[in-house]
């Protein structure tokens, strides 16, 4: 029997057929061992579900159903999930390695950290360039009033942190990562690590800048949470979306 701790994997699809290969390809590169698989589908109709039926021997659990939508489906995933740990896995992403899932247990299992995260990189469709490089850095508290978050797509996190904290609120249509990852990083008892290498590449084109609607609405809800969690201002969301820029140009 493994001593390795379980990770578990929560990717939510919706009419994800194009992509879905890639995201099975890559949890099954992984060189670990034991990952549990939770896929919660909205109700696809391109061939999705079949997809997910021939292979279901890889998927420890997956339903089909109606949601409200990602952060609904993510909720459902993480009530699920038996891991010690719980990470996501988009219908759009890739983890950028094998050694992804190895590299993350090790500082879990050597230290008592609530939390790691990693760095991020925004492909193109066809995953033969990087488009957007995120960087990110140790964690500080006083980050948080500078509008610095850790690229959600790579935070890995205990499932006692989910115990505490409940999950995301569906209130927040595209910024309740923000919101819950705010809830957690302003928690002194908690503790999180900087793991300095390429967790997650990311297909460009999320919901929350696919439109200036949408960006609208984001830097709204981003004002919510920040100012409901009382850790910054309108300045803290000016720094947030400034400092994207280089991010571009890394």
């Amino acid at each position: 029997m493994s001593t390795l701790m379980k990770i578990s994997i929560i990717t939510a699809t919706y009419n994800s057929l194009k992509t879905l290969p890639d995201v099975l390809q890559s949890i099954m590169s992984q060189k670990y061992d034991p990952i549990e698989w939770i896929v919660i589908d909205g109700g696809s109709t391109d061939g999705t579900i079949d997809f997910i039926k021939q292979h279901q021997d890889k998927i420890s659990r997956w339903v089909s159903e109606d949601d409200a939508g990602i952060y609904d489906a993510l909720n459902k995933g993480i009530r699920y999930a038996t891991g010690d740990v719980i990470g996501f896995l988009h219908s759009d992403d890739i983890f950028a390695s094998y050694n992804v899932f190895n590299a993350m247990s090790s500082i879990f299992k050597n230290t008592k950290v609530d939390g790691v995260y990693g760095d991020l990189q925004y492909i193109n469709q066809s995953n033969t360039k990087i488009i957007r490089h995120w960087e990110s850095c140790d964690f500080q508290p006083k980050l948080l009033k500078q509008g610095w978050m850790p690229p959600h797509p790579t935070l890995f996190l205990r499932k006692s942190v989910y115990q505490k904290y409940g999950h995301f609120d569906l209130s927040y249509s595209i910024a309740a990562d923000y919101d819950f990852m705010l809830r957690i990083l302003k928690d002194e008892t908690l503790t999180f690590v900087y793991l300095p290498e390429v967790i997650t590449k990311m297909r460009f084109g999320g919901a929350s800048n696919k439109s200036i609607k949408n960006i609208i609405q984001k830097t709204k809800e981003d004002y919510r949470a920040i100012t409901s969690n009382k850790v910054g201002n309108m300045f803290s969301i000016f720094r947030k979306n400034t400092s994207k820029i280089k991010q571009f140009f890394n």
